[in-house]
């Protein structure tokens, strides 16, 4: 979201700034891939729909462009789709109309595109088969959601923040002083709406929502009246109190299957600091802990993952992040540091389009709402999204700058590595831990190069090869490589 641009350089910018740019030369290195260690299947690769979706919604090219691994053309120039699997979908918090004479308190400095409209716009009536609810709301953003799940996504429903109307300011934006901003007596009915849009989706959309998420960055200050856009705190303790309505108003309307995420927290540390606030009982309202990667290389991954997955056995996802460097090498950098620390089995990028050339994949003007350039960013997440696929298997590397991911039907690893030095650098992987390792003809193993500071920008390249069970490979300076064996068994 647009004021993490302030918020990364904050939090954890230490030890982001010096692992960034340490300006040393490195060694070459040997990794070697583990393939009894398994960090869980991989699920998928996704962005947030709100609010690029909500200016681009109806676009069928940026839909394959994002959803799909085939070949789009874009302002002239071939596009290797990302194959994202994962649509977040944004219920809105705003309305125009007027109930009982009070209507929607707007912050001043919140543009329209990023105002998604709610869809129970009148508290009187919870009925959503009555004129309280309007079903033509969000047209856009909900028409990029049904693109994206019939090219095979998974969706995920999840609130900035509740309905105008819940909040005590009847603003939302936020409080005044950044506190919490739910109605006391509105915990239920936020709950309501989320599972009654969910309900809906289901029956009208062709959508059903594997989870539903009920906060968005909740015990953060930072959501004011003055602010740019939807967002509302909530703190533990109310959060813990909206958590059983929510399980209670899915399962009353039949989607008993529909899992509950919480609570995209914005950094590592927070995240495990609300998570430990829970009880045993509010915690197993929970089925996956969602959690933002807004505080770059900083912050104890690790002890997220001990204290979710293997404490308390949760599923835990990189629901959402982004960050101001449109080169990729920030987002290969740290998406690296979360395979090596954090574990997620899935990893969603905030907004692939924007106004900021720099957060964007592909950026867009604010003013015209004109769709622009693509960044090297994008190209540095094909890298990812188009070798790791769902399903595969995260295997142990040992490192930060290198993945492994496994494909055991197709007898596939795929190893996707960043050379963080300043100069070229040459990396072995060595398989030995693999029963068999034979690559394609006479050991071929197909490569895919991105330069983050100018060159390749998603090149594919066929001159490398195995020798016995290593692979060596020449990596420029600041630059992602993919390698494909094939052949391989465990």
């Amino acid at each position: 979201m647009i004021r993490r641009r302030t918020l990364l350089a904050a939090a954890g910018g230490g030890l982001l700034g010096s692992a960034l740019a340490t300006g040393t030369a490195h060694a070459d290195a040997t990794i070697a891939v583990s393939p009894s260690t398994s960090y869980g299947t991989w699920e998928g690769w996704g962005t947030s729909l709100a609010w690029w979706g909500n200016v681009f919604g109806t676009r069928d090219d940026f839909a394959d462009i994002f959803f799909t691994t085939k070949s789009t053309t874009y302002n002239s120039t071939s596009l290797p789709g990302l194959g994202l699997n994962i649509a977040r979908y944004n219920l809105g918090a705003c309305s125009w109309n007027s109930v009982n004479g009070e209507s929607m308190v707007a912050s001043a400095n919140i543009p329209s595109f990023k105002q998604i409209e709610g869809y129970w716009q009148d508290w009187n009536n919870e009925d959503p088969t009555s004129s309280a609810w309007d079903w033509t709301a969000d047209a856009t953003q909900r028409a990029m959601l049904v693109k994206a799940v019939n090219r095979g996504a998974t969706a995920e429903l999840f609130a900035n923040s509740p309905m105008w109307w819940m909040c005590y300011n009847h603003n939302p934006s936020g409080a005044t002083d950044g506190g919490n901003n739910l109605q006391s007596w509105n915990y239920r009915q936020h709950a309501s709406h989320l599972a009654s849009v969910a309900l809906y989706a289901k029956n009208n959309w062709g959508v059903n929502f594997a989870t539903v998420e009920a906060f968005n960055e909740p015990s953060s200050s930072w959501w004011t009246a003055t602010g740019t856009q939807e967002g509302c705190h909530i703190d533990s303790t109310v959060q813990s109190a909206v958590l059983p309505y929510l399980r209670s108003e899915l399962n009353s309307r039949g989607l008993t299957t529909t899992k509950i995420s919480a609570s995209d927290e914005t950094s590592y540390d927070l995240a495990r600091t609300t998570w430990n606030s829970f009880s045993s009982t509010t915690k197993g309202y929970v089925d996956r802990v969602n959690v933002h990667g807004y505080q770059g290389s900083g912050g104890r991954r690790d002890l997220l993952y001990t204290d979710v997955v293997t404490t308390a056995g949760k599923a835990l996802w990189n629901s959402e992040t982004g960050d101001n460097d449109g080169t990729g090498y920030t987002m290969a950098f740290n998406l690296l540091y979360d395979f090596r620390w954090l574990h997620p089995t899935a990893w969603v990028y905030w907004q692939v389009m924007d106004p900021s050339t720099n957060w964007a994949m592909i950026a867009y003007d604010a003013s015209t709402l004109a769709a622009g350039a693509v960044t090297t960013k994008y190209y540095v997440m094909a890298q990812f999204s188009r070798h790791i696929r769902p399903g595969m298997k995260i295997l142990d590397t040992g490192v930060s700058n290198a993945v492994a991911a496994y494909d055991s039907s197709a007898k596939r690893l795929v190893i996707v590595a960043l050379n963080t030095a300043t100069s070229a650098q040459t990396l072995t992987f060595n398989l030995s831990g693999f029963t068999t390792v034979t690559g394609g003809t006479n050991g071929l193993v197909p490569r895919w190069n991105t330069v983050t500071t100018g060159g390749d920008a998603y090149k594919s390249y066929s001159d490398t090869y195995l020798s016995g069970k290593t692979v060596a490979v020449s990596v420029a300076a600041k630059a992602v490589q993919t390698l494909q064996i094939d052949g391989v068994t465990i």
